[in-house]
């Protein structure tokens, strides 16, 4: 069963109720264990039917449901869930296709995902959003797509491959899997009454479906306001308890994300568990999960049990990532809980808090046991065009990354971007670096922690290369890392102490057409291959997992020491979140959304 292949509601409630009756038997009956019914926060001790993909019947006895061809299985003790959704996510960030993200996590319990390919949509436009949707609808799963809003996320600040536009968003809303508009980042737009963005959105509400937020600001006052009076109706941007409650007091619901390498469940969740704030307007989700993180550690199961352990009440938790994601999104006759006509999605599992991930289903069939996939999760082809993303100039050299000092100077006083650990957002630091033959350098190499960033543009052929700095990797020795994902435009970005290692590792990835390597003393340490858009790979996530497990190592021997810090490199030309980013068109201070300069004068 796919969702291309599932029967609506309506069309099988002829069956599901003479089922439920018992005139009919069910094709799988599960007895034996001790249902979880988030509606309620109850566990009973009670039976569930299931038939052409959805519950049937849920109670204490479905013993009439049983035929001579049902499936009877025994939980045997163990605790029936609903199946996990993510209510906010990218599978491009898993460097995955769908196909192999959803071979990852349905393992761990992700029956529904939400996404929003904004990624593919600045290197291919809504050709690519209509990859990606394709792919999903032939999954064993239920992956939703929300169209991107916001390509280029800040219009006037940087340059993407395509542009997404209304009459984009409008041709999308009616496509079967588009369940509303991915998040709208251009809040500063937003706020400020922008019709390109009021037309997105209208299209998006003369549809019915949601429309998804993103204010990455830590102004609460009248842009915040007028930002909600626009329409987002979900923000996963918060970092702390006054920005969660913030949003809850608007009518937003608050996403709380614990991805790869944002932690941002621990200091929101108290306003749930210690404010004592209604649960139900509060939403758990991962947004960003390298394969490394799905393939190791896991996915909603991780973010569930991160939320336990937070203080988070077991009930409560799995609530915020079943019925309160399929609520949000107008999907709770559908999925997220185990009651009739809903989406049959379920887990057994021994324990609530633990929860390990023992068998799964998804649309009625059993997908994965065990940690193993049990099911088939086909691509489609990918064009040969999605393959020939990486389109620059020239081969790049040394001197493509000098910066020139000013005049004379012996030092010079930098804008420098300042990663922060385990979040989204930067600092704008000010470094004074030195000055040798006549070019500014990071000091990386001689006792600082300053290395240079360059945005190198791989959409038009354009032979441009932006420079600037960058403070907190921790390199210190001679190398180089780049990326072709490079949130949200996604050129090229690399950061390095040695240009010409910097030359040397853009090169590389102009060569196999995109994707993720590390130089160090004039090798290369590390290649993840990225062929689809410069972004994704179609080989299994294990695989993929195996080579990024290569590339953390590589560096760390280059002396980083932060976690999962190539999230913070893809991030570092993300435009619409504080304080400082670089684009192919400059630095950019995102407290005033303006181009500034990179060397300071008096």
């Amino acid at each position: 069963m796919t969702p291309e292949t599932l029967p609506s509601w309506p069309d099988a409630a002829a069956d599901l109720i003479a089922i439920a009756a018992g005139r009919a038997p069910a094709d799988t009956v599960v007895t034996g264990g001790k249902v979880v019914l988030v509606h309620t926060r109850e566990v009973l001790d009670w039976q569930v039917a299931i038939a052409r993909g959805r519950f049937a019947y849920v109670g204490p006895d479905a013993s009439h449901c049983i035929g001579a061809e049902t499936q009877v299985v025994d939980a045997a003790g163990r605790y029936v869930i609903p199946g996990l959704c993510d209510a906010h996510m990218h599978v491009e960030s898993g460097m995955l296709t769908p196909a192999e993200f959803a071979a990852a996590v349905i393992p761990h319990g992700t029956t529904a995902m939400f996404t929003d390919p904004h990624e593919i949509a600045n290197v291919l436009g809504l050709r690519g959003v209509r990859l990606m949707h394709d792919e999903a609808r032939g999954l064993p799963c239920s992956m939703f797509v929300q169209m991107p809003s916001c390509a280029p996320s800040a219009p006037g600040l940087e340059t993407t491959g395509h542009e997404i536009t209304p009459e984009d968003v409008a041709e999308a809303m009616a496509w079967p899997g588009i369940v509303g508009l991915g998040e709208m980042m251009n809040f500063p737009g937003v706020a400020a009454g922008d019709p390109k963005m009021l037309a997105e959105m209208a299209a998006t509400a003369q549809a019915g479906k949601t429309i998804g937020g993103h204010y990455a600001s830590p102004d609460l006052g009248p842009a915040f306001h007028a930002y909600v009076a626009g329409g987002p109706a979900d923000d996963h941007e918060g970092t702390c308890e006054t920005d969660a409650v913030a949003r809850v007091r608007q009518g937003m619901r608050s996403m709380m994300r614990l991805g790869s390498a944002w932690y941002d469940v621990e200091t929101q969740i108290t306003a749930v568990t210690e404010k004592g704030l209604d649960p139900r307007n509060f939403i758990l989700c991962t947004d960003d999960c390298m394969a490394g993180t799905l393939v190791n550690d896991g996915h909603m199961n991780r973010v569930l049990r991160h939320a336990i352990a937070c203080g988070c009440d077991p009930l409560v938790a799995l609530q915020m990532c079943t019925i309160n994601t399929a609520t949000h999104f107008g999907l709770e006759r559908e999925l997220g809980s185990i009651a009739p006509g809903r989406r049959a999605d379920l887990i057994l599992t021994s324990s609530l808090t633990d929860l390990p991930v023992e068998r799964v289903m998804a649309l009625g069939q059993w997908v994965a046991q065990d940690g193993r996939l049990t099911a088939e999760c086909p691509h489609i082809a990918w064009p040969a065009d999605a393959r020939s993303t990486v389109n620059m100039a020239r081969d790049l050299t040394a001197t493509d990354y000098e910066i020139p000092a000013p005049k004379g100077a012996n030092t010079a006083t930098a804008r420098v971007i300042g990663v922060v650990e385990n979040q989204a957002p930067t600092k704008a630091l000010t470094r004074d670096l030195p000055v040798r033959n006549g070019l500014v350098e990071g000091d990386a190499l001689t006792g600082g922690d300053t290395c240079q960033i360059a945005l190198v543009e791989r959409h038009r052929a354009t032979g441009g290369v932006t420079n600037a700095f960058v403070a907190g990797f921790g390199y210190d020795r001679p190398m180089a890392l780049a990326s072709t994902v490079a949130h949200d435009s996604h050129h090229m970005i690399v950061v390095g102490t040695d240009r010409a290692q910097m030359a040397l590792a853009a090169n590389r990835l102009r060569a196999v057409g995109g994707g993720v390597c590390l130089f160090e003393g004039g090798e290369e340490r590390a290649l993840i291959e990225l062929p689809i858009a410069g972004l994704m790979s179609d080989s299994p996530a294990a695989e993929v997992a195996a080579k990024a497990d290569v590339l953390m190592a590589a560096m760390r021997d280059a002396g980083c020491r932060l976690n999962n810090a190539y999230m913070q490199h893809s991030l570092l030309a993300l435009v619409v979140i504080p304080e400082l980013r670089i684009s192919d068109l400059g630095l950019v201070d995102v407290t005033t959304f303006a181009l500034t300069d990179l060397i300071e004068t008096s």
